[in-house]
């Protein structure tokens, strides 16, 4: 069988961390994320999270997330399909256009080539899409100790929301959505549904 790159996606709170562990144990993958699944990508992601930053340029923000993305692939994400591994990524190159092409309003042609050159070409096979109501996702942020992202107000998650539902409609045969409003049981296996049909896992 063919090892398959699976990303998760959403706005903050959507669940996406629990899922990527749920599918990824469920497949016997290398479970990851974006920013910070290796030792490189784990500083950059402290200095992309860090509260104090609060002066970064929106350009370094996504030229410090392509860089994150071109250590990943080349650590994690490519040594596994290499090996037959799946890999199911807590976020991937979807990020960046939503949240610096549509959030940052930096526009999303630049990004996708700087990306895809980062990330040599591969994209994922798949994009789950957790969707949930911001109204719903303002509710569970309330609990959390937010980061420099979690802190931006409703407009720019608005927007980032908009960006997703526009990359979705333009590219529908590599995403599913699925209702990240169910009970978590629901939802993955509403995941395991949809990948399964989409990749014959």
């Amino acid at each position: 069988m063919t090892a398959r790159y699976i990303a998760l996606e959403g706005l903050e709170g959507c669940g996406k961390s629990t899922h990527t562990k749920r599918l990824g144990e469920h497949l016997g993958a290398v479970i990851t994320r974006e920013p910070g699944g290796t030792r490189i990508g784990g500083l950059l992601r402290g200095i992309l999270a860090d509260t104090d930053n609060t002066d970064m340029d929106p350009r370094t923000e996504a030229l410090l997330m392509a860089a994150d993305r071109a250590q990943h692939m080349a650590e994690v994400i490519k040594p596994a399909l290499a090996r037959g591994q799946h890999v199911v990524s807590d976020r991937s190159i979807y990020s960046t256009l939503a949240y610096q092409g549509h959030g940052r309003r930096l526009g999303t042609p630049d990004l996708l080539a700087i990306s895809t050159w980062a990330l040599d070409g591969r994209l994922p096979d798949l994009v789950v899409f957790i969707d949930v109501p911001t109204e719903i996702l303002n509710q569970r942020l309330a609990k959390r100790n937010l980061d420099r992202f979690e802190r931006e107000g409703a407009e720019f998650f608005a927007r980032i929301n908009d960006g997703f539902h526009q990359l979705i409609a333009a590219d529908p045969d590599r995403f599913v959505v699925v209702d990240g409003t169910a009970p978590k049981d629901d939802v993955e296996a509403d995941i395991r549904a949809r990948v399964r049909d989409r990749l014959s896992l």
